[in-house]
């Protein structure tokens, strides 16, 4: 299965402003996970930015990825906050746990991860995303499972779902899905193979979740480069619930590689930017339209008291499963499970309180006197 979802090694320096790049770690299921962010020069935390993740491949990395893709120019037009993991090991190799076994929980990491970064930036909690290149497309797919409460859509090039990961995927609700892929991909074959979903399956499979039509509406991508081998076509599935669609772009002739990169590894697209069509399929998106209204309401419910508080903070919230303080650098610095949590050991300052449910997340500012 991994020999499935090796994308190519990327060997290059990647020259990013110090002032715009910035590499940390958390902590996630004991493991220590390092991530890039790209904060755009636009940014200023006045406004909530949109936030999106773009997960690599297998045996690639963040770095790799970062300018492989080549976000940097969107985000910095649009102020959109970039996120950009790093997977474990195994085999030696980096990559995301997709549902193909192993021991690390990457959907939580992932989770974590957007706990951590909403304490430490203004996010607009509704518009967070998820797109990758192979493995990470893969993991895209995962995350449109299981953490579909926290990411509002989520787009794939050159990854599909497992066969395991579709017996397994029980979204609540419409997800908007872009898939992008090339029929002469040899890495994640487009007709699918060795328990993997061909492409126009995995597509179907969205396309019957949202409840969109199943005919599409079908385009011809222009050809403006007449030197890249290949063509594109573009295939838009309307009409789902709550305003749901599913997008695929077919290169005809493509490889497992990512359209308008600009670096060509193997027969690459430049009719358009797989990064650009990303962003104009996201942006249309929010999760609270697909968000219940009982859901919004169990959310504004949650209370903690007193605020200020000295040494015991007060939550009201059914059915806690955990609650997490982070300080003004994003550290998880206390970690409780009651609702009355002693709060004394902690210094005078300002703190996020993630409170977690069975069903809901929450993230309230407290401050210790």
């Amino acid at each position: 299965m991994k020999k499935l979802l090796l994308s190519s090694f990327i060997f290059f320096t990647i020259v990013v402003s110090a002032q715009t790049t910035i590499i940390d770690s958390i902590v996630s299921g004991g493991i220590y996970r390092n991530y890039r962010i790209y904060i755009p020069a636009a940014y200023t935390g006045t406004s909530a930015r949109p936030l999106i993740f773009d997960l690599h491949g297998y045996t690639s990395s963040a770095i790799a990825e970062q300018a492989y893709s080549n976000f940097m120019p969107i985000a910095d037009t649009a102020n959109v906050i970039m996120v950009y993991p790093n997977g474990t090991l195994s085999g030696g190799q980096p990559y995301w746990n997709a549902g193909f076994g192993g021991a690390v929980n990457d959907v939580a990491f992932i989770s974590d991860l957007i706990d951590t970064l909403f304490t430490q930036y203004n996010i607009d909690h509704d518009m967070v995303f998820s797109c990758g290149m192979s493995n990470g497309g893969y993991m895209s797919h995962t995350l449109a499972c299981e953490l579909n409460n926290r990411i509002a859509a989520v787009a794939s090039v050159t990854g599909s779902m497992s066969s395991f990961q579709q017996l397994n995927c029980f979204p609540n609700r419409p997800v908007p899905v872009m898939q992008i892929s090339g029929d002469a991909d040899g890495t994640v074959l487009y007709a699918g193979g060795s328990g993997s979903l061909g492409i126009d399956a995995l597509v179907s499979y969205w396309v019957t979740n949202n409840n969109c039509n199943s005919t599409p509406v079908l385009s011809t991508v222009p050809n403006v480069s007449l030197t890249d081998g290949c063509t594109a076509e573009h295939s838009v599935y309307i009409g789902g619930d709550m305003g749901s669609t599913v997008e695929k772009y077919k290169i005809i002739g493509g490889g497992h590689t990512w359209p308008g990169s600009p670096y060509i590894i193997g027969v690459t697209n430049q009719d358009f930017k797989a990064s650009e069509k990303i962003w104009l399929f996201f942006r249309k998106y929010k999760l609270n339209q697909f968000v219940g209204m009982t859901e919004l309401e169990n959310l504004n419910s949650i209370n903690l008291f007193p605020n200020p508080a000295t040494t015991v903070i007060n939550i009201e919230c059914e059915n806690i499963s955990a609650i997490r303080f982070f300080d003004v650098t994003g550290k998880i610095v206390l970690e409780s499970h009651q609702k009355n949590t002693d709060i004394s050991a902690l210094a005078k300052g300002i703190y996020s309180v993630v409170i977690i449910s069975d069903k809901n997340r929450s993230i309230k500012k407290m401050v210790k006197m």
